[in-house]
């Protein structure tokens, strides 16, 4: 089995794309989804990121993820310790998530993955790209929220052309269709390398 790292800046569609395998029938892995079940689950978890950030980080014994975000993205060194208690934790969830499957590859959805070297525990990754202006218009009308508030998000992630020399595979997400006809052009390629030839999920 291959392990695939999908990963994108905020905005680039990486769930769009992830979407498009699950439609091929590739199990995806989705971290940022697995991440808040783990820091609401896990009773360590929940112990070290309230002695990180106080009882304020749950509210009526749920994460506070407003309350979270507007501390740990105005301050990197925050945000840099709360990635070092929750990535590990969903390191080992993912290890176990795909040791379970049963398919020729599997993908880890997750957004900073190259920043947290995540990808150097993968065997190979996609990297989805769209210009900023675009993404930025993405968030805007997805989250509600001021284009200034996306802007220091994304200073909180390396630019695009930090990631591209380390993918193996690049996926601008700028029109659907072609997007998608990418998408089919990497199964296809992951389906070859993982010696399932040109055999589906099914």
């Amino acid at each position: 089995m291959i392990r695939v790292g999908l990963t994108g800046g905020i905005g680039s569609g990486k769930s769009t794309v992830a979407s498009f395998f699950r439609e091929l029938g590739a199990p995806v892995y989705d971290s940022d989804r697995r991440a808040k079940d783990l820091m609401n689950g896990d009773t360590d978890l929940r112990e070290a990121i309230t002695t990180l950030l106080g009882t304020k980080a749950y509210k009526d014994g749920s994460l506070n993820r407003q309350w979270i975000a507007g501390r740990v993205f105005s301050d990197p060194e925050l945000l840099s310790s709360l990635n070092a208690l929750v990535h590990p934790a969903v390191r080992e969830d993912f290890n176990l998530w795909s040791a379970a499957q049963k398919a020729p590859y599997v993908l880890q959805e997750a957004a900073i993955l190259m920043e947290n070297r995540g990808n150097k525990h993968l065997d190979r990754t996609i990297l989805v790209t769209a210009p900023e202006s675009v993404r930025i218009a993405r968030v805007v009308e997805r989250d509600d929220v001021q284009a200034a508030d996306v802007r220091e998000r994304m200073e909180n992630q390396w630019k695009d052309s930090d990631k591209i020399p380390l993918a193996d595979f690049v996926i601008e997400n700028t029109n659907l269709e072609n997007t998608r006809r990418q998408v089919e052009d990497i199964h296809r390629e992951l389906l070859q390398l993982s010696g399932a030839g040109d055999e589906s999920f099914c």
